[in-house]
């Protein structure tokens, strides 16, 4: 019989603050900077298909969509890419590992009325300075019990980290990636709870897994600290 709900992870970008918006504004940004050799979405395409290619190599990450942007840019351009427009790809990668953490509805109440009560863990993916970078500006680090910053997220790693903080069965995982947050947490034995961003990038992409009896759906993360105590109430 599972026990009592004691760790409660969460995701960090697109869950506690805007990521994806910073991807999307850039992409724009580098698709005018080869107008002249493709439309817009023919070089998002391409791009993609660096950044698809690249992560084994890079991982996720701020770094690694810099390098694709760069590729791409040989790519498309036949290699004849002039170095002022490498230059404003590597400026616009900086000025995103520059940009100021801005909060998604409900994160810190959220956190805060649970912060305490359970064991809290950040589990997110991608580059080790920027990571902690964000978790810094944010405010939100003194409320966590433990931060983890991993490569990728599988049931595997799930279930390395709850293991470390209570045990998959008594944990949750809360995020805004299906296929990151909510589907190999539940793979792994623990809760998947999923809430919806309107950014989320298409390599994030998989259908929801409705017919786990661990999976649950909420508008945002003020709806956590009720669905918790729901779940409390059923053992």
């Amino acid at each position: 019989m599972p026990g009592k709900l004691t760790t409660i992870g969460f995701d960090a970008d697109d869950t506690l603050w805007q990521n994806e918006q910073f991807f999307r504004l850039t992409e724009k940004h580098f698709a005018t900077l080869l107008a002249d050799h493709g439309e817009a979405e023919h070089i998002s395409a391409r791009l993609l298909e660096a950044e698809k290619r690249n992560l084994a190599v890079y991982g996720f990450g701020i770094k690694g969509f810099t390098l694709s942007m760069i590729e791409t840019a040989i790519e498309v351009t036949e290699g004849r890419v002039p170095g002022s427009t490498i230059a404003e790809i590597l400026a616009a990668g900086r000025d995103m590992l520059g940009h100021p953490v801005e909060a998604l509805p409900h994160a810190r109440e959220t956190v805060e009325r649970l912060a305490g009560a359970y064991h809290l863990v950040l589990i997110t993916k991608g580059d080790l300075f920027d990571q902690e970078r964000k978790l810094a500006a944010s405010g939100l680090g003194d409320l966590f019990d433990a931060v983890e910053i991993v490569s990728d997220k599988s049931a595997a790693i799930y279930a390395r980290i709850f293991g470390r903080h209570g045990s998959p069965q008594t944990s949750m995982m809360v995020g805004n990636s299906l296929k990151s947050d909510v589907v190999p947490a539940i793979e792994a034995g623990s809760w998947g709870v999923y809430v919806p961003h309107e950014l989320t990038w298409v390599l994030e992409h998989v259908e929801p897994p409705v017919e786990a009896p661990r999976f649950r759906q909420l508008v945002d993360l003020g709806e956590l600290p009720a669905l918790i105590e729901s779940i409390g109430k059923e053992r």
